[in-house]
Order: structure tokens, then C-alpha cells, then sequence
């Protein structure tokens, strides 16, 4: 009895060594709210965070990444003692990055001008600054969950 017991144990320890392992082989990636770059008063509202909520689905869709929680980086801005205006400047995005464990980052914003909505992302190495990916796309202004579809297919297109 003894022996099936341990025996259970050590098969046990030796899948969840495996599963971490298959975990912590995927590289992570952390996703900012997209910059409304939009003129004053021609966007129809700050729409940053829902747009990175696509972005940050089609991620997780894609199985490839392990997205690093909004709660971890709000954890390091606290380490690192700044306020919400020191995240305007992309090298202390990319410190916060590495406080979390993230290996990549998602950076990106949109412009309405016009009828014409474009949307840019970059994803970013962490540790170099350096851009691997940039991707744009463009829709309708007035077409909401067509932000949504570019969002996802700008995001799948920067994987």
C-alpha cells in the first residue's frame, strides 16, 4: 500500500514537472491599452482598452503565448514607485515588462480621421526595445465592431 502510494506520488510530481515545463517554455507577452491618437473630438470615445481586450483574446487563441495579467503590471508601476504619467514614455512600459517576466509586449494605438479609423501595433522585444512586428490596418470610422475585427486580425497578423 505503501509503495502504491508513493509510486502515485512521484507519477504525479513527474507530469506536473512536465506540464510547468510545456508552461514555462511558451514565451510571455504583456498588452498595453492602444493610445488614442485621434484629433480632439474626432474619435467617438477613448476606446484603448476595449481594442487591447481583442488583441489580448486573439493571443490567447492563438496558444502560443502566455499573456501576462493587467494586475502584474500595475504591481511592477507600483515597484518601481511611478505614477500613470510615467507609463507615456515606452522604455518605462518596457522596465515594467521586464518586472513582470515578460518576454514581449504589445504596444499600438489608433487614429480616427475622417471616416477612416487605422490601427497600428508593434510587438516589441523586452530585453533589446527592439520591434519585431508592425502591423496596420484600416476601417471605417463609424463601424465599431469593425475596430474590433482589426483588432484581432492585426493581432493575429503580428503573431
Amino acid at each position: 500500500m505503501k509503495f502504491k502510494c508513493f509510486s502515485l506520488l512521484i507519477i504525479l510530481f513527474l507530469i506536473n514537472s512536465c506540464a510547468s515545463g510545456i508552461n514555462n517554455s511558451m514565451q510571455s507577452i504583456a498588452v498595453w491599452d492602444l493610445d488614442n491618437l485621434s484629433p480632439a473630438g474626432t474619435s467617438p470615445s477613448d476606446l484603448g482598452e476595449l481594442l487591447s481586450v481583442e488583441v489580448i483574446k486573439a493571443i490567447q487563441e492563438s496558444g502560443r503565448y502566455s499573456v501576462i495579467e493587467r494586475e502584474r503590471l500595475f504591481m511592477a508601476l507600483e515597484e518601481l514607485n511611478l505614477g500613470s504619467t510615467a507609463l507615456v514614455d515606452e522604455n518605462t512600459r518596457l522596465k515594467l515588462g521586464q518586472l513582470s517576466s515578460a518576454q514581449l509586449m504589445v504596444f499600438g494605438g489608433y487614429q480616427v480621421i475622417g471616416d477612416t479609423m487605422r490601427l497600428d501595433l508593434r510587438l516589441v522585444d523586452v530585453e533589446t526595445g527592439r520591434i519585431r512586428k508592425a502591423v496596420k490596418k484600416i476601417t471605417a470610422a463609424e463601424n465599431i465592431s469593425g475596430w474590433l475585427d482589426s483588432a484581432k486580425s492585426a493581432a493575429e497578423e503580428l503573431l
